[in-house]
């Protein structure tokens, strides 16, 4: 009998650690949020990752490199684009900047020399002289710049992205959307390092609750 009376003991002390073992790694108001309205998605058979940036952020600047590592290790489940933000005249340049470089195919080639001038040559690329100034010093002809840069279709997901922040109600950067339900940011997620882990543990949430 006795022997049964301290197994249940040590069972009861042992229980508080087993709770604690199943407690979600990641805490919602604590690591991330979640949106006060959940938005659509571009395509709900997958778990969209967004991320909303500014070339001129110099978080979002020093986050590249943690972002360039997470990449190669999206599933093939995940849906993940870039959107830029914009708050004044001059973030919508450079968020025209952006899709004019994807619309031209050069976006991997851009992008780090987009971000450098903005944060360690400390250039404004405020015109689109400016800045197609920097694209022709990276191989792309003037013409085909100018082109794209003024182009329907570029300024058509300008304003997309322009909505689609003010869908997310982002006040900040950088900032990641997780399945238009939850918003990380290294603010939350408690450094720029557990940004990616925190949206990771969100993309097995979404994940586990599309198995149903």
């Amino acid at each position: 009998m006795s022997r049964l009376i301290n197994a249940f003991l040590l069972a009861l002390c042992l229980l508080p650690m087993g709770l604690r073992a199943a407690e979600p790694l990641y805490i919602e108001g604590t690591h991330y949020e979640r949106l006060a309205e959940p938005v659509r998605t571009a395509d709900p058979s997958r778990i969209e990752v967004v991320e909303l940036f500014w070339y001129g952020c110099s978080h979002c600047f020093h986050l590249e490199p943690l972002l360039a590592k997470w990449k190669p290790t999206i599933a093939k489940d995940v849906d993940f684009h870039r959107s830029p933000a914009m708050w004044n005249k001059l973030m919508a340049v450079h968020a025209q900047a952006f899709y004019a470089a994807e619309a031209l195919g050069v976006l991997d080639k851009m992008n780090d020399p987009l971000f450098a001038a903005l944060n360690v040559k400390r250039d404004k690329l405020e015109s689109e002289d400016e800045i197609a100034a920097l694209f022709v010093e990276h191989g792309v002809k003037e013409a085909d710049f100018r082109k794209a840069f003024n182009s329907f279709g570029v300024q058509s997901k300008v304003k997309q992205a322009d909505a689609r922040q003010r869908s997310y109600k982002t006040t900040g950067t950088p900032e990641v959307i997780v399945n238009g339900k939850y918003r990380v940011s290294a603010r939350l997620a408690g450094s720029p390092e557990a940004v990616f882990k925190v949206v990771d543990f969100l993309i097995g949430k979404e994940r586990a609750a599309k198995s149903g």
